[in-house]
């Protein structure tokens, strides 16, 4: 973990700062925005989805089966906040 943080403090210092063509910030700013904003929605969604499978399931005595779908959208939402994270880290966006 601390290798990680060496690193992320580091990686500007290291890397040459290099100037982008005028315009391309803001293009790249906004489908970023977009995908992330997608896939929040999608995390959203699944999570209802998951849940409203567990729900029904439960009568039918297949709620430990929902629960392990549960577990993977929750992973997939851990995995796309991480990546957001990092983007906005490294791009300062």
């Amino acid at each position: 973990m601390m290798f990680a943080h060496h690193l992320m403090t580091e990686l500007p210092n290291v890397l040459p700062m290099l100037e982008e063509p005028p315009g391309v910030k803001e293009n790249v700013d906004k489908v970023l925005d977009w995908v992330k904003w997608i896939a929040y929605g999608v995390c959203t969604l699944g999570i209802l989805i998951a849940g409203g499978m567990m729900a029904v399931g439960q009568r039918r005595g297949e709620g430990g089966e929902h629960a392990a779908r549960l577990g993977w959208v929750l992973a997939a939402c851990i995995v796309i906040g991480a990546a957001t994270a990092l983007t906005q880290a490294l791009g300062g966006w």
